[in-house]
């Protein structure tokens, strides 16, 4: 039931987390696996020759799957403005459009909601205004995850985002779940474990047992 409500208005899917190295990644691999989607990181930054893309293609392996170039892409591992600016490029909204795809797609941002994107006050959140997606929150259970998630659910809701759900990754902090639902009226998707190790079968494996 939830994959039929995640795929029924046929809008991308942008992952989006309350910070860096929350476990984006990984998460969208499982939803290309789960959902039969294509993957899409529009802003790369930190490795020149594809990174999260080249990871993602090494982890779905379901039939036809396609991971899209990025639209931008630099070397430093820093924030897309700043590894832009480093390379004398500004990153301009207009020039990120959706490839094309006859499958569902999920969108991997950069980092969280309000990492900037270029020197014009422009941020993640406005990118997935620009493309017109909806979101999936990746929560990363640590000390201080519901301050950091409720903040970004409320920025997204401000902004008049659709939130699809959300996702947790890790071992389960007692209680956190409940405030979190109860503050937002959200669903939880589903929860992923810290895995000991990470591979095509562990990410097929896992998405085949989400209901």
């Amino acid at each position: 039931m939830q994959r039929k409500k995640l795929l029924s208005d046929n809008i991308p899917i942008f992952i989006t987390g309350t910070g860096t190295d929350v476990g984006k990644t990984i998460v969208s691999s499982i939803l290309c696996e789960w959902l039969k989607a294509d993957y899409w990181k529009p802003i790369q930054s930190g490795d020149p020759q594809g990174g999260d893309r080249i990871t993602i293609e090494s982890l779905v392996r379901h039939t036809g799957f396609t991971a899209h170039p990025e639209s931008f892409k630099f070397q430093a591992p820093l924030s897309p403005h700043a590894a832009a600016k480093m390379e004398q490029v500004s990153i301009d909204l207009n020039m990120i459009k959706i490839p094309d795809t006859n499958r569902p797609l999920i969108i991997e941002g950069a980092g969280g909601l309000l990492v900037p994107i270029n020197y014009e006050n422009q941020t993640i959140c406005d990118l997935i205004i620009h493309l017109g997606a909806k979101t999936i929150v990746v929560v990363k259970e640590y000390l201080g995850n519901i301050n950091h998630t409720l903040l970004t659910i409320e920025h997204l809701k401000r902004n008049q985002v659709k939130i699809a759900g959300l996702v947790f990754v890790g071992e389960e902090l007692p209680h956190t779940w409940e405030i979190v639902s109860e503050a937002t009226g959200l669903p939880l998707l589903f929860r992923v474990p810290i895995f000991p190790s990470i591979d095509s079968d562990t990410i097929l494996n896992f998405a085949n047992k989400i209901s």
